[in-house]
């Protein structure tokens, strides 16, 4: 008896969880189809992420096309860029080239049997400086010529065909020296020297020579003499003397020159009224 009620005892826990168990799987929602959330990007994000790799893969090729054009156009090798050629010795240039600002070279040569042509909107001046960094030399070429701010050693100076050539000093002197003489040559054409004050024709240990077919002193002044006073102050007044064309040329004894009328002998005094103004 015993036995058989703790049977029962059991059946009954087990019906009764079978009971809860279904009662529990009924009240659940039943979904025939289930549901599936998908992951990732979609709709208008999707479309601008495609629009900027496609941006994105443009602007790679314009880079691309632009960067080769570059290379094509500039010319770029493993020696240099265009005309510029990087060498042992240096940079080399060929062709017409523009330099907008200072330029510090050692050295700069021309391509062999070719010019070196320099050329500006204004003046190219050339300056040389020393080590404290003072200036030394200069050379300005510009419309009116070249001017130079020191010294000038050079073994020709030419002008263009046609063309004067002025040698000229505004403020102060200009000295031409040379250890074997300096020649001055005028082939088809007149030597003018002219100065405003003195005229200074100097040989410390020669001559002075002057060959030509005619020599002409201009507006030298005209001295006197007693003689010739005495005899023009006895002349009577009614007599008229013959007018004076030959004259002597005197010297006094300072350098100074001028002229006496000529007579019979010489007429140069010492006591002339020149030479004591003079």
């Amino acid at each position: 008896m015993d036995r058989s009620a703790n049977l029962d005892t059991e059946e009954l826990k087990m019906t009764r969880e079978q009971y809860i168990l279904a009662t529990q799987q009924n009240s659940l929602p039943r979904t025939e189809h289930p549901q599936f959330y998908p992951v990732g990007i979609y709709g208008w994000r999707k479309r601008c992420l495609y629009f900027f790799v496609l941006l994105l893969l443009v602007t790679m090729i314009v880079n691309l096309a632009m960067t080769v054009w570059i290379l094509k156009v500039m010319n770029f090798t493993v020696d240099g860029m265009g005309n510029l050629r990087v060498t042992k010795k240096g940079i080399r240039l060929e062709g017409i080239s523009e330099f907008l600002l200072p330029l510090y070279v050692k050295e700069i040569h021309s391509r062999k049997d070719s010019p070196l042509v320099l050329q500006s909107d204004r003046n190219v001046t050339v300056n040389a400086r020393n080590h404290m960094g003072q200036l030394t030399g200069q050379l300005t070429v510009g419309t009116e010529g070249a001017v130079f701010g020191h010294s000038v050693e050079t073994p020709h100076i030419r002008a263009e065909p046609s063309q004067d050539l002025k040698l000229e000093s505004p403020t102060r002197s200009l000295v031409m020296e040379a250890p074997r003489g300096v020649q001055v040559n005028a082939a088809a054409g007149d030597l003018k020297a002219t100065c405003r004050k003195e005229l200074h024709l100097q040989s410390t240990e020669g001559e002075i020579f002057l060959n030509a077919d005619t020599i002409r002193l201009g507006n030298l002044p005209v001295g006197s003499f007693s003689a010739a006073a005495s005899s023009s102050s006895s002349s009577s007044p009614s007599s008229s003397a013959p007018r004076q064309t030959i004259y002597e040329l005197c010297i006094c004894p300072n350098g100074k020159l001028y002229l006496s009328p000529a007579g019979a002998g010489s007429t140069c005094q010492s006591s002339s009224n020149i030479c004591l103004w003079s």
